[in-house]
């Protein structure tokens, strides 16, 4: 069994036909899906999609790209009451967006450290978006973690290997997506050659980033099955022992879901 441990199946592209994207991700072999919260006024789209299947769960947070349009929205206290949920399972995604800083840093930095205190509190996972903010996402992690500790993930890990390393030496792990079945991403493959098995997650961040070879398509669950792939070639197991390892993996981080399967 595989786990897509990062997809929106709230946003338009995969939501207009939703069944029909469940039901290929389950002949792709994909057990569980982890739908993920980007803005709290649609949070209730993401929490009701985890209502209606068995093998969906969803996180609560605010998208670095919303930090600004949602900072009334936005606090520990509120995450942790919607977290309380029994379909909710991770406070996220979160983090610092350099690369198009569709909000100002302050209030990045600002919402960042309240998902944190969030994950913190909860004892729920922390889903990490980092893009061009390598030292920034280290720092506040590593200060954040002094005043307490709190489990987490680095989604679509595509930065620099140092926060790879200074993740994982505080427990995090790190999830790759079909970025690395990109032509040009050599040096993220020699990156997920150093990563150890038992650190490693897939995802898809679909309906976006689809993988070879289904660039210039809609992304989907069912397509994380082609990422697993290539992360097994790269780590020279079998596909079969990857979907395994990263499906243990993902259970460990996630506890609060029931594992069925």
């Amino acid at each position: 069994m595989l786990v897509d441990s990062h997809c929106h199946l709230n946003f338009e592209q995969l939501s207009s036909e939703l069944d029909d994207v469940v039901a290929r991700a389950r002949a792709a072999g994909v057990g569980h899906m982890l739908t993920i919260g980007t803005k709290l006024r649609e949070f209730a789209a993401v929490r009701a999609i985890a209502e209606g299947y068995d093998n969906i769960h969803c996180s609560v947070g605010v998208h670095p790209h919303e930090a600004e349009s949602e900072n009334d929205e936005v606090s520990t206290a509120k995450l942790i009451e919607l977290a309380a949920h029994p379909k909710v399972v991770g406070i996220g995604e979160t983090g610092l967006d350099y690369f198009y800083e569709h909000a100002p840093r302050e209030l990045q930095t600002k919402s960042f450290r309240q998902h944190i205190a969030a994950a913190r509190e909860t004892g729920l996972p922390l889903i990490v978006h980092t893009r061009d903010a390598d030292q920034d996402t280290i720092d506040i992690l590593q200060d954040e973690y002094g005043k307490g500790p709190f489990t987490g993930v680095i989604h679509c890990f595509s930065s620099g290997w140092k926060v790879a390393e200074k993740s994982m030496e505080i427990g995090f792990y790190i999830s790759i997506s079909g970025i690395v079945t990109f032509k040009a991403a050599e040096e993220l493959r020699e990156h997920v050659r150093k990563i150890p098995l038992d650190r490693l997650l897939v995802e898809t961040d679909s309906p976006y980033l689809a993988p070879v070879p289904k660039r210039g398509k809609t992304n989907e669950p069912a397509f994380v099955a082609h990422t697993a792939a290539q992360v097994a070639a790269l780590k020279g197991v079998d596909t079969d022992r990857l979907a395994s390892i990263t499906t243990d993996n993902f259970f460990k981080l996630f506890n609060k879901i029931e594992r069925k399967l």
